[in-house]
């Protein structure tokens, strides 16, 4: 069956105009979190960290794909393998599977530790080009299109010669394999995690001047078909998605924030120029995914605005006796989101509120403490304190 993100690439590339949208379900959070990754259990009670089984969690993956709203699904190298090669889930899909294809140490986040995620981020694969497309270590060329064709690969820049050059050592030896491979991939840039006393002056600047500098020595087939990105406002978008028709700009989720949040982002980065959303953690704590993700796409394809669709997706989860995680009109403000994996602030760019547009940002609910003058272990309690507020 042809792929709706191909028909769409092709579009989005003929006509920058058109108004495709590319939407994903990123679902590879087990190769960051650990036990948590699935999400908080409907079954959970105040103060039980109390959260859904890997069954459940790949169970929503089959969902979403029947459903059939989103162009991408994300996940690690074991669920592919499971619903991909197995269960061969996407035969009959226009959704295509992709897969997370390395996992920088920025990503490891299990609860017990806590370090890795402000400390500077080091190249790291676990899965291998091989094992995601066919689910061993040597495929045959006939075994090519058993499993997934599609993988995100992510680098972070912390502005340190020495770290910087050995993740894109790192991206190019990824970039020559996979182009002999014949798999292709999406690049995700993350802010600096952990810059110290290098920290960026202007960081949208830095982040976009870093993915042209890079992309300007790729040639054609090794290119990513897309980027995922923080987004930094309009200004930024709008720089980076004119700068060259070729390259697709996409956005990241990052933290759940309201619903507000994550409809608003989508309809203003597309405005300003982005024709992706890879959205995990907004999608995986929201009240009802199927849901949630109808009236994501319906922003996403101009249907409806930011506000209507909030109002229509509690209209929805009433119909459907879903109790919301706020009321409307709480959940019609910006709230306080974060775009780093690890949620912690530790680096720049982890926290960010967008304040453009028409509704003015509420307060922050707590004073961001000032990481330069806490202990490491004070660092680490105070990422593990705010996760239990993001995840309940």
């Amino acid at each position: 069956m042809e792929k709706s993100l191909d028909h769409k690439l092709a579009r989005i590339l003929a006509d920058r105009s058109c108004n495709d949208f590319i939407l994903a379900d990123a679902k590879d959070a087990d190769m960051a979190y650990g036990l948590s990754a699935p999400g908080r259990s409907p079954e959970h009670y105040a103060g039980e960290a109390k959260f859904r089984t890997l069954d459940e969690y790949r169970q929503l993956m089959r969902d979403i794909v029947h459903q059939g709203l989103v162009d991408i699904m994300l996940m690690s190298a074991s669920s592919s393998e499971v619903l991909t090669i197995q269960e061969r889930l996407f035969d009959n899909s226009h959704v295509t599977p992709a897969v997370r294809a390395n996992d920088t140490t920025d990503i490891w986040l299990a609860a017990g530790s806590g370090r890795y995620g402000g400390q500077p981020s080091r190249p790291f694969r676990t899965a291998t080009i091989d094992q995601i497309m066919c689910g061993k270590v040597e495929c045959g060329p006939e075994e090519r299109r058993v499993g997934a064709e599609l993988g995100l690969y992510s680098v972070t820049f912390n502005n340190d010669t020495e770290l910087d050059r050995a993740t894109l050592e790192a991206y190019k030896a990824f970039r020559l394999e996979a182009e002999g491979k014949g798999f292709r991939h999406f690049l995700e840039v993350f802010d600096p995690n952990a810059p110290g006393e290098h920290r960026p002056e202007d960081l949208p600047r830095f982040i976009s001047d870093h993915i042209v500098r890079v992309l300007a020595g790729v040639a054609g087939r090794g290119r990513p078909l897309f980027l995922k990105i923080v987004y930094h406002g309009p200004a930024a978008m709008e720089a980076l998605a004119h700068y060259d028709e070729s390259l697709v700009v996409g956005i990241l989720g990052g933290s759940s924030g309201t619903t507000f949040d994550a409809f608003h982002m989508l309809w203003e980065a597309k405005k300003y120029g982005a024709r992706v959303a890879l959205y995990g953690r907004k999608i995986n704590n929201s009240e009802h995914q199927l849901s949630f993700v109808k009236y994501l796409r319906a922003v996403a394809d101009d249907q409806l605005g930011p506000e209507e669709a909030v109002r229509a997706y509690h209209g929805e989860l009433q119909k459907l006796g879903i109790r919301p995680y706020r009321l409307l009109a709480e959940d019609l403000r910006r709230g306080d989101t974060t775009s780093a994996y690890s949620g912690s602030g530790t680096g720049i760019g982890s926290r960010r509120r967008v304040t453009t547009g028409t509704r003015p940002a509420p307060s922050r609910p707590a004073v961001e403490p000032d990481f330069s003058k806490m202990t490491q272990a004070e660092k680490v309690q105070w990422n593990l304190d705010r996760w239990k507020r993001i995840l309940g």
